[in-house]
């Protein structure tokens, strides 16, 4: 128990940060007791609790989204109604990782939890989030967001089937490089996680029924409760610190974090 609250906390603490819930997940389970890795099913739903923050932290948003989307389908409001647009634009950019994460569930699962990965894509992709902020005129809105753009958010949040890559922080580069501003980017990179996280912790949730796992039951929803409260916190420091300050403090981690992996696993101390 006491160990998935402590996973259960770190996963709160990193899922809306541009570092990699899941690779903290999975580099912190070789330095529990057990010394093994958590499992992406337990990665998936303890992310229900930290998703769910974001639920009640921009509930009128969604609330706002959901419902405009609807009246537009039967011509009480325009097509063209931002919020009609947004949930159409959530809608498409969610349809990668859909498709990417039912094509390769095996490789998530498996492969793409080794710790050389792992390592590899935080530093790498710390790296692009680093030149995106820097490179980035960061002057549109989420006003200006085009189809097109919805689906190169959708695309990058896809990468995030990878440990290490982060689902904000790739969005969110995705987000910079095509010019929008560092909080317009982060607000859709969370929105967008919604249905894509749902769908996935919920799917892991049924499939782990009756199988055996490293965490049970009841410390799965204790770990799950506890990245709820977490998050909600994290979510409001983050939204009111990127709007001042740049990504650059979270690049170097990201790189220092990678570097003492592949360190780790040079002189095996860890395997990978």
């Amino acid at each position: 128990m006491l160990e998935a609250l402590i996973l259960g906390f770190v996963q709160g603490l990193t899922e809306f940060l541009p570092i990699s819930s899941s690779a903290h997940l999975r580099i912190l389970g070789e330095f529990l007791p057990g010394a093994q890795d958590p499992g992406a099913a337990f990665t998936a739903i303890t992310q229900l609790g930290t998703e769910t923050a974001v639920v009640v932290f921009f509930w009128r948003d969604i609330v706002r989204i959901v419902s405009h989307w609807f009246r537009s389908l039967f011509g009480r409001i325009p097509r063209n109604d931002p919020d009609a647009r947004m949930g159409w634009l959530i809608i498409i950019g969610s349809i990668p990782i859909v498709v990417l994460g039912i094509l390769f569930q095996d490789e998530i699962e498996t492969t793409f939890r080794s710790l050389w990965i792992v390592a590899t894509m935080l530093v790498v992709f710390g790296i692009i989030l680093g030149l995106a902020d820097w490179a980035g005129a960061k002057n549109r809105t989420l006003d200006r967001l085009t189809i097109p753009h919805g689906i190169a958010f959708g695309f990058a949040q896809a990468l995030a089937l990878i440990p290490g890559v982060s689902r904000s922080g790739g969005t969110i580069s995705a987000g910079l490089f095509l010019g929008y501003e560092r909080a317009a980017a982060a607000r859709y990179a969370f929105l967008l996680a919604i249905p894509a996280v749902f769908g996935s912790g919920f799917f892991q949730l049924v499939k782990s029924l009756g199988e055996p796992a490293v965490y049970g039951p009841i410390e799965t929803a204790a770990a799950t409760l506890v990245a709820f409260v977490v998050a909600i916190l994290v979510i409001a420091f983050f939204m009111n610190y990127i709007s001042r300050h740049s990504f650059l403090p979270f690049v170097i981690y990201r790189i220092l974090l990678g570097g003492t992996i592949f360190a780790l696993l040079a002189t095996g101390v860890i395997d990978a």
